[in-house]
């Protein structure tokens, strides 16, 4: 064990500021990580790693963008926060809101955690009812009432069947039910029983925290109609979709009309930064307009606007997210091929520049509970000879891959030839 490591475990839980980081699930210690330029990272020994993580997706452009390090060292040079609206802040929701038609206002806040918390704190206070409806597998950050059944963390620390967390008071879980993805029948029949309790109905359109689980465009159909029927609000959860699968996220590339979508770091180029937005009507409840509080001193800080504002004009460039489409295809082939040839099974399972590997026999799954259990422990051996040959992979099976603009196909094949390798001494 490194120094390093032994001084973070003896000050932080695990060593880590987040459970996934501490590789408890994948063989070998974490590395330590010192910079990041374009496509890769570098490591406290001097290594040089492709970067497929991208700081869990944000990273559309890769790391150190020159654009959005001037911008941001522009803004910091004027002040780093100041508790006030500032221009840019304007600037961001006007460019953000016009990429999701029907949303007419927004409220920035510091993360996606506090995006889909304060999204649901105000679908609630807009419709005085208190239930919310969440599927099997779909992360919506740690706060209390959505800890239940959820995502990658919780399934890569927990035994995979009781996905929950110490500290959440019984009394919040119950107000959260849960159904399994891909289900119209017992998403029918949930609505004869309870439809008129709910509040809203919460789903990450693309789930992509407990693997990529692809959903039929009927299923994401028929939840809109019967929430709508039922008068619960359906909130869009596109943290990770958001900006990354189209400009205007899952909600474009699927054709779907949510009444609140929430959005993570990728609206701040990766800085701490989210956002909810919805119509008109909708946010006149917040305060100061209306009786759902939420507050935040750092929301909308200068920095984090920069960083956006900067990342979006990169984003409008007109072949962005052709270029994207096709890197993702490139490196979606090039993991197929490597599978193929090896005695591993599995499928690439991608939307965009998302790609997940589902290591297991058959079709990918659409729902977490078709997740075989010893497709993460293949994932676990596999890890440690990917990072040796140079090539950085989540750290849990559960998590996927991300793609930026400053991947192109000449790294995208280093990293296959690293995954190959690394496939080599899988054996069985």
């Amino acid at each position: 064990m490194s120094t390093l490591l032994e001084r973070a475990r003896a000050c932080m839980p695990g060593g880590v500021s987040s459970p996934v980081r501490a590789f408890g699930s994948v063989e070998g210690e974490p590395p330590f990580v010192v910079r990041g330029a374009g496509p890769f990272v570098y490591d406290d020994a001097g290594r040089e790693h492709v970067d497929l993580v991208g700081s869990w997706g944000p990273l559309i452009l890769g790391h150190a963008h020159p654009a959005v390090v001037e911008a941001v060292a522009r803004a910091a040079r004027d002040g780093l926060t100041f508790g006030a609206t500032c221009a840019a802040e304007v600037e961001l929701a006007e460019r953000i809101l016009a990429r999701f038609p029907g949303h007419d206002m927004l409220r920035f806040v510091s993360s996606g955690t506090e995006a889909v918390m304060s999204a649901v704190r105000l679908a609630r206070g807009a419709t005085g009812r208190e239930r919310v409806l969440k599927f099997e597998g779909c992360y919506h950050g740690h706060s209390d009432g959505l800890l239940v059944q959820a995502g990658s963390g919780l399934m890569t620390i927990g035994d995979g069947a009781r996905p929950s967390s110490a500290g959440v008071p019984d009394a919040v879980a119950r107000l959260t039910d849960v159904l399994p993805l891909d289900n119209e029948q017992a998403l029918r029949r949930y609505f004869e029983t309870r439809g008129d309790e709910l509040a809203a109905v919460l789903i990450e359109p693309l789930p992509a925290n407990a693997g990529l689980l692809v959903q039929r465009p009927a299923f994401l159909a028929l939840l809109r109609e019967l929430s709508r029927a039922h008068g619960a609000l359906l909130i869009c959860d596109e943290v990770i979709s958001g900006f990354r699968i189209a400009p205007g996220g899952a909600t474009e590339r699927f054709g779907l009309e949510p009444d609140i979508v929430t959005l993570g770091k990728i609206v701040g180029g990766g800085m701490p930064v989210g956002a909810y937005l919805a119509s008109a009507d909708l946010m006149r409840h917040v305060a100061p307009l209306g009786p759902v509080y939420q507050a935040g001193t750092l929301s909308g800080n200068p920095l984090a606007m920069a960083a956006g504002l900067a990342t979006l004009a990169e984003l409008e460039r007109p072949d962005a997210y052709a270029r994207l489409e096709r890197l993702g295809a490139h490196l979606e082939r090039g993991l197929a091929d490597a599978l193929a040839a090896s005695d591993v099974a599995g499928s690439v399972v991608r939307v965009g520049s998302i790609l997940w590997l589902a290591l297991q026999p058959g079709e990918a799954p659409r729902t977490s509970a078709c997740i075989d259990p010893a497709a993460a422990r293949v994932y676990g051996r596999l890890h440690p000879h990917a990072l040796a040959r140079g090539l950085w992979l989540a750290p849990s099976a559960y998590e996927v891959a991300f793609v930026s603009l400053a991947h192109d196909e000449a790294v995208l094949d280093r990293a296959l030839a690293a995954f190959a390798g690394a496939l080599a001494e899988v054996r069985g």
